[in-house]
């Protein structure tokens, strides 16, 4: 087994973090040239008149530095230890593919109920990562 193949989806969800960082600005200033916010507005972070549309990217941000966290750290000690197996790549790529779902429902339609099961879900399979890569060490 290829032990760096585990970094594909360590870059993938990187880029996703990315990604959302680059919503922030945007739908700042977009609210911004509407007259809808005005930069008193995020002097201390983001006041409660901030609409929740402009909000939500930074608070997904903030979800795709929490956990993941553990993600990352899980992938480079298995790739340290040389215990990248298949199925690990595989769960890796699930945990990511969650994660992905999870923000497109939180940046679009955001219905908690399918944003929470795709957020539970992904952390049983971290979970479960761990768990692995414990009881194989």
């Amino acid at each position: 087994m290829n032990q760096a193949a585990i970094f594909w989806p360590v870059g993938a969800l990187a880029m996703l973090t990315f990604a959302v960082l680059l919503q922030i600005p945007l739908r700042r200033f977009r609210a911004g040239f509407k007259s809808r916010v005005n930069y008193g507005d995020f002097r201390y972070g983001e006041s409660q008149g901030v609409p929740g549309d402009v909000s939500i990217p930074n608070r997904n941000y903030m979800n795709l530095l929490e956990l993941p966290v553990l993600f990352y750290v899980l992938c480079l000690a298995l790739h340290a230890t040389a215990h990248v197996t298949q199925g690990l790549l595989w769960a890796a790529w699930a945990y990511v593919a969650l994660r992905a779902v999870h923000t497109v429902i939180h940046l679009t339609y955001n219905d908690v109920r399918h944003r929470g099961a795709a957020f539970a879900v992904s952390n049983i399979v971290l979970l479960a990562m761990w768990i692995r890569f414990f009881t194989e060490l």
